[in-house]
Order: C-alpha cells, then sequence, then structure tokens
C-alpha cells in the first residue's frame, strides 16, 4: 500500500498540478494506492475550494484562490481513521485470507453509527473521508467508499467497490463472488447493511443494472473517487478550479487506461470538455495559482477525444463490459446532441436509453432514471417538436421516417419498463406529450416506418443486430454508391430494395404493439391513443414456463467477478 512518505514529499499542495502528482506517482507505482489517504486529500482540497460565503455566490462561475493543504492537517485525519477502524473491530474477524460477511457489516456499521442522524441525499461534498472525519456527513457513495477503504486499512484487500447508476455497495471473498449492502438507497433502508444484493438483482430493478454494476479494481476506486468529485456551488454556479482539478485527474487515468471500463467516469469527463469549452477565462484572477502548462482548456491536446467521442466510448464501454444495461450513457448522449440542435442524433441516443430501460421492472428505487426519462418525454422532446413544427425546413426531422422510428424505440422502452411493474408510469401527463408528439408526423412519413411487433420477446438480440447496422450505415451507403458495376434493377428487385431501406422497428412492449394499427392510420386517433396509453398496464409478469423457471431459480444473476459511479450529481 502506498507509504505516507511517498506521498509527504508532494506537501503543501498549493496548487493543481501538485494533486496530479500525487496521482502521477500513484499511477506508476507498483504499490496499491491508499484510499483512505487520497481520499482525505482530494477532499480537503474539495471542500476548501467550494466554501465560499453566500455574498460571493452571484457569479455564473466563482474563482477562488487554491488553498494550502498541510501535511499534519492530512496525516492527523489519516491517523484518525485508522484508529477509528481498528477500535470499531473485533480483532477475532479480522482473521483469515479473505473478508467476512460479518466484518463487512461491522465496518459498515462503525461507519454508520459515526454519522449524524440525517440523510443527504442531494447534498454536494459529502462523499469524501474528509467530510466524514470533519462534520460526520457522508453521501451514499461515501458510505460505501468509506467501508472499502476502512477494510483497506484492516487488510482486506478482497473488499472492493461495486456501482450502479445509482447506488454502491461491496464485493469481497475470493474472486468478489460475495456482495454486501453497506449504504442506504432513500430513506429507512439502513437496516439492509451486511445482506446481499441479490434480491435487488432478481428484482430486475435498475437500481442494480440486472447484475453488471462497476466492479472496481484498487484504481479503478481512485477513478471513482475522481468522478464523484463536485464542482458545484449551487444548481447554476460552479466553482472552476474544483471543475479543472476533476478535468485533468480524470484525463490522467483516462490515459492510463483506467477508464475503459468506467461509463459513468467517461460522460463526466465529456461533460467536463464541453464545460471547459465554454469557459471564460479572461476575469481570472493573477493568484488562482494556475501555471501556464496546467491550463489545457482552450485548444485540443492532440490524440485526445472530443467530448462526443467520449460520449460514444461510453456506450461502447456499456456494451463491452456491461451487456448494454446502463441507461446514462445514452441519456448523456441526448443531452449533449439535444444542446448542439442535432435533434435527430438525440432522438436516436435517446432510443437507445429506451431500448436499456426496458430490460428493468419500474420501483420506487428507480426515482433518478424516472426523473431523467420524465425531463426527456416531457420537455425536451415537446420543446424539439414546438420549435421544429413552427418552420419550413426540408430538412425538418417532421419529415423524416427515421425520427419517428426512434421515438418509437424510446417510448416502447418505457413501456416496457412499466409492464411487470407495482406502479403505472404512464398516467395522462406523460400521455398527452407522447400524443402531441406522433401526430406531428404526416401520415406518409409514419407509414414508411416498418413496425414489427414482438410483445412477447424478452431478449435484445434483434434490436443490438438494428444497432450495430445504424452504426455501419454510413459505410454501407458509401459502399452502395460506389456500387458502379451494378446492373440495372428488375421490378421485384426494386420493390425489394424500397421495403428493406425503410427505417424498421421492433416494438416490445404490449402497449405500443397494440398501437400499431392507430400509428400508422392516415388519420390519428388522438383520443384513442391516449386512452390506451393510460390504460392499467400489466402489473404483473406473465408466468414462466415450468422449464424457464427451474432454469433461472437454478441459475440466479449475480454481480460481474471484477469489473465500475453514477450519474454526475450536477
Amino acid at each position: 500500500m502506498t507509504g505516507l512518505g511517498d506521498i509527504k514529499k508532494f506537501f503543501p499542495i498549493d496548487s493543481i498540478q501538485k494533486v496530479c502528482d500525487i496521482f502521477e506517482e500513484q499511477l506508476t507505482s507498483d504499490k496499491e494506492p491508499d484510499l483512505a489517504l487520497f481520499s482525505i486529500i482530494v477532499g480537503a482540497v474539495e471542500n476548501n475550494l467550494t466554501n465560499i460565503k453566500n455574498s460571493d455566490r452571484d457569479a455564473n462561475k466563482v474563482i477562488k484562490k487554491f488553498p494550502s493543504v498541510e501535511w499534519d492537517e492530512i496525516k492527523s485525519l489519516y491517523d484518525r481513521f485508522g484508529v477509528l477502524m481498528r477500535s470499531g473491530v473485533d480483532a477475532k474477524l479480522v482473521g483469515g485470507e479473505f473478508a467476512s460477511r460479518e466484518l463487512v457489516k461491522r465496518v459498515a456499521d462503525t461507519v454508520w453509527n459515526s454519522l449524524t442522524r440525517s440523510y443527504y441525499k442531494d447534498r454536494a461534498h459529502l462523499q469524501s473521508i474528509y467530510s466524514f472525519l470533519t462534520g460526520n456527513k457522508l453521501d451514499c457513495f461515501g458510505v460505501a467508499f468509506a467501508v472499502t477503504a476502512g477494510c483497506q486499512v484492516l487488510g482486506k484487500r478482497d473488499v472492493h467497490l461495486a456501482l450502479s447508476e445509482d447506488h454502491a455497495w461491496v464485493v469481497f471473498g475470493k474472486d468478489g463472488s460475495n456482495t454486501a449492502e453497506v449504504t442506504w438507497h432513500g430513506k429507512g433502508n439502513e437496516d439492509k447493511r451486511g445482506r446481499s444484493v441479490g434480491d435487488g438483482v432478481l428484482a430486475r430493478s435498475w437500481l442494480y443494472v440486472a447484475g453488471k454494476p462497476v466492479v472496481c479494481t484498487r484504481v479503478m476506486e481512485l477513478a471513482a473517487l475522481v468522478s464523484s468529485i463536485n464542482p458545484s456551488l449551487t444548481p447554476t454556479i460552479d466553482v472552476h478550479e474544483v471543475a479543472l482539478m476533476q478535468h485533468k485527474l480524470l484525463w490522467l487515468l483516462y490515459e492510463k487506461g483506467h477508464l475503459d471500463a468506467y461509463p459513468m467516469a467517461l460522460g463526466n469527463l465529456g461533460d467536463l470538455c464541453e464545460y471547459m469549452k465554454s469557459s471564460n477565462r479572461a476575469d481570472e484572477p493573477d493568484n488562482c495559482h494556475i501555471n501556464k502548462d496546467e491550463e489545457d482548456t482552450k485548444t485540443n491536446i492532440p490524440g485526445r477525444p472530443d467530448s462526443a467521442a467520449l460520449y460514444i466510448q461510453a456506450i461502447r464501454s456499456s456494451r463491452t463490459y456491461y451487456e448494454d444495461r446502463h441507461v446514462y450513457p445514452y441519456t448523456v448522449q441526448g443531452g449533449y446532441y439535444h444542446l448542439q440542435k442535432m435533434y435527430k442524433e438525440a432522438f436516436q441516443a435517446w432510443a437507445g436509453a429506451g431500448d436499456v430501460i426496458r430490460h428493468y421492472n419500474y420501483s420506487r428505487d428507480d426515482e433518478e432514471i424516472y426523473k431523467e426519462f420524465s425531463e426527456i418525454a416531457n420537455e425536451l422532446i415537446p420543446q424539439v417538436m414546438k420549435a421544429e413544427s413552427s418552420g419550413h425546413s426540408a430538412r425538418s426531422i417532421l419529415k423524416d421516417p427515421e425520427c419517428f422510428a426512434s421515438l418509437l424505440r424510446f417510448y416502447d422502452g418505457i413501456c416496457k419498463w412499466e409492464e411487470g411493474s407495482q406502479t403505472p408510469i404512464l398516467h395522462i401527463g406523460w400521455a398527452k406529450p407522447l400524443v402531441s408528439t406522433i401526430s406531428k408526423f404526416d401520415a406518409e412519413v409514419r407509414a414508411q416506418v416498418n413496425i414489427i411487433c414482438s410483445p412477447d420477446d424478452d431478449q435484445n438480440g434483434e434490436q443490438k443486430n438494428d444497432d450495430n447496422k445504424n452504426d455501419n450505415k454510413t459505410e454501407e451507403n458509401e459502399s452502395w454508391n460506389n456500387n458502379s458495376e451494378s446492373t440495372e434493377m428488375t421490378v421485384r428487385e426494386q420493390l425489394t430494395a424500397a421495403v428493406n431501406s425503410r427505417p424498421k422497428v421492433t416494438l416490445y412492449s404490449h402497449k405500443m404493439a397494440a398501437l400499431k394499427p392507430l400509428l400508422l392510420a392516415e388519420r390519428l386517433n388522438t383520443h384513442a391513443l391516449q386512452l390506451q396509453l393510460t390504460a392499467q398496464s400489466q402489473l404483473q409478469r406473465p408466468h414462466l414456463t415450468t422449464k424457464r423457471r427451474v432454469e433461472e431459480d437454478s441459475n440466479p444473476p449475480a454481480p460481474t467477478a471484477r469489473a465500475k459511479r453514477a450519474r454526475r450529481e450536477r
């Protein structure tokens, strides 16, 4: 594990470069990173920079002199954390090669019992051990990280952090085969500490990403720490120094290959690149302690991907490592395209989010992703449709059948998410914007979409094939246009080619499949559409066949053996 002497030489920390140097030293070392030490250092910098008086919160961006973090303060806090862990855990539980469930639960209880008796679900800057030791406050992610660091202090190197898109827990044991809840999600769930996450996975809840979380290595836990940094001072004001520090640290981790299997961190880096592009540095004071060689935000460094490429890489990471079960890579990409007014591409990204969410059952634990889909479906898409329907451009998305197909995929995913759930989603507040959006497309545009209904097919193979075809569409089109050897087609061949060129969408939900005749009708019956959309959903999943039920009971889904936090809370 990282020795204190290896880190002490960098103190006092009085610049972003000093923080980066510490990480660079660690990433080139063969020693295991000390999670508690790094969390205290990063937390000290972040909390000092965001400790700004209310009178200074009147600008869109706050720039503050970098604090000087002294070694004695960090060493004192680090020692306190070690003493707390060792005194709070019975020595008998520490024996053995691997951690036991009783040990993990005891460490979690030690952290939990040290916190103030309040929940901090949406409070910023409470994710570090520095916050834990100086204010007895931690958010959900912070508790899970502190438990992982506490087990490391006790010599248990098999305990690692597991991250879904809105929750965190730990894996432990040989090959990380055991899982344990160590934090809460929502009020009243603290009694889950120590229990396996298996029930959540079997319930098909998005909170547990179908047993495909990001399971961290030690260095990836450092990446999770950096990704959890929050530059925000208020919902509309960022502290530029904190954003710049996070930006540089994420690039450092990216270039070492430690974000390849971490979709959320890749999305965060893309967001930061966009922030840096739009950040105006003209008013920066001279006392900011940023050297010219530190400031890499004005021009693109050769070899570094831009934000659009990072969003694509996040999606590819989810598909490669997590069977495409993460939603945020698609919604983040869709938000980027929306801001760029690339509406067709935004619809395609949101359709991808719909493809993912249909594999889950909606539950009360899905509040964050519900809000995300609600904003897209009931605010962003209606705004786009209103703006586009008022123009007369020949390139309007309203005349593009592929846009209509993407919207159907998006809505179908939400309807499928609703099926088998205990609570309906599509009340009238969802149905009205949906119907209004569909009604903006003329009949001849809707008729060009090849709609296939497969409501009982719960697999995603066909849709993934469609996605791969879309990814390669440009290359295929170039190949077609360059084929000068092709002979004149017969009438049958022309008709076949015309049918095959139509956008195709497969509807997996019963609701959307039942709407097919209405969707393709020359005149839309909006009243009938609303009635069917708001009708009671199938709240109970269809019974499995005996053979399939036996197979699922004997092979319950399990988290991946080793592989990565969540949406950027800004």
